[in-house]
């Protein structure tokens, strides 16, 4: 058994939820399932879509749909915030965005390859040669796409720890890169995708090499500010804006457990630390297809896809670009990301021309089996509403 095999069977001796925990932020495990979509056009099917999400076995205590056609957007929502008190999740409420991030760190890495500050075909050691040697031939393009053959490092003995003594505690970049830096690549890099966290990591250091501004700093003057995205935030603590959402896990006791909290961002940094609100959520993805950061060749760029899932799959056919995916589901096709954390299960989507978006958002971390099947039927059948088809 490999090295890495061995990790991935490390026994978690914290208590349940810290290790739940661990293993939600190990976005790299691909949930396999190849559910199809039979569905709704209609506001009201998506209604009650979600609600039979909030109802079903396991499913989340709330959930909330964002679509915005010909400049107006619907908001569409089921069960609860918090399970302590009535209401819906709200287009308004902060909640964490897991890795949709990474599509932010990727219209970072792509203005600063329109500025001429970073290429794409830049190989990452010359930057930051002191990166494992081991690492220094990947590219820029290979991290955005995933297929740098990094390992990840949510699935170390370094980042299991953590989870386990000090869950809350700060995490710097650096101590990320540290847990996986004696290991080697998984493969040749440009060979073959597999989702990998620390390729985000990655592209936020570089960021900070070439410009010499903090990755924050960046994230609020390239994408924040210019997008009007006042209600987004890059937290280093587990404090949430008010009012959030808040994340659970729901297992086998009587009531969810409130998990919102239960993890520090930082140890998510570049790839999946950012905080919005569902109706920020859709301007940024509509704002990132419409090339509100970057320019039309970086766009090309980034629309070359190889075959590879985001984690959770979205819905269709998935396929991976420059720190996007593309969904080509039956009524045609979107461009976005997923994500998962604790707590939280997003979708992000867009046209390619950036004028119609769809957000999904639910209150637990990414579900797997019938339940997911069921998620990803009802983002087809959002997709086909936000078509018209």
């Amino acid at each position: 058994m490999s090295r890495s095999h061995r990790r991935s069977r490390r026994t978690c001796t914290a208590p349940r939820v810290a290790c739940a925990a661990a293993a939600t932020v190990a976005l790299a495990l691909p949930l396999a399932t190849s559910g199809t979509a039979s569905g709704a056009t209609t506001n009201a099917e998506l209604r009650r879509g979600l609600e039979r999400l909030v109802s079903a076995s396991g499913g989340p205590p709330g959930a909330i749909m964002t679509l915005h056609r010909n400049g107006r957007t619907t908001v569409l929502r089921a069960g609860r915030a918090n399970v302590r008190r009535p209401g819906a999740p709200r287009a308004g409420d902060h909640m964490r965005i897991a890795s949709v991030a990474k599509a932010y760190s990727g219209a970072i890495a792509l203005r600063l390859a329109q500025e001429g500050r970073l290429g794409l075909d830049d190989a990452i050691g010359e930057r930051l040669p002191g990166l494992p040697a081991a690492w220094h031939a990947v590219t820029v393009r290979q991290l955005l796409a995933h297929t740098s053959g990094l390992p990840d490092y949510t699935r170390s003995e370094g980042f299991a720890e953590q989870a386990e003594s000090d869950p809350r505690g700060h995490v710097a970049p650096q101590t990320i890169v540290d847990w996986v830096r004696s290991d080697g690549l998984a493969f040749p890099p440009g060979t073959r995708y597999a989702y990998s966290n620390t390729d985000n990591i990655v592209v936020g250091l570089l960021a900070e090499a070439v410009t010499g501004r903090p990755y924050g700093r960046l994230l609020d003057e390239l994408v924040l500010r210019p997008g009007r995205l006042r209600q987004t935030s890059f937290p280093a603590t587990v404090t949430l804006p008010s009012p959030f959402i808040h994340g659970y896990f729901v297992g086998a006791g009587p009531r969810p457990v409130d998990v919102s909290t239960i993890l520090s961002p930082s140890g998510a940094w570049a790839s999946g630390a950012i905080v919005s609100t569902p109706r920020e959520l859709a301007r940024f993805i509509r704002l990132d297809l419409g090339r509100a950061f970057f320019g039309a060749a970086q766009q090309r760029e980034q629309l070359r896809f190889v075959r590879g899932a985001s984690s959770p799959p979205g819905p269709g056919a998935n396929a991976a670009g420059l720190a996007i995916f593309r969904y080509t589901t039956r009524c045609g096709v979107v461009y976005g990301h997923t994500g998962n954390f604790p707590g939280y299960t997003q979708w992000a989507a867009a046209t390619a021309d950036g004028r119609r978006s769809v957000t999904t958002s639910l209150n637990i971390p990414a579900p797997d089996g019938p339940l997911l099947r069921r998620l990803r039927a009802l983002q087809t059948a959002a997709v086909c509403a936000l078509l018209g088809r």
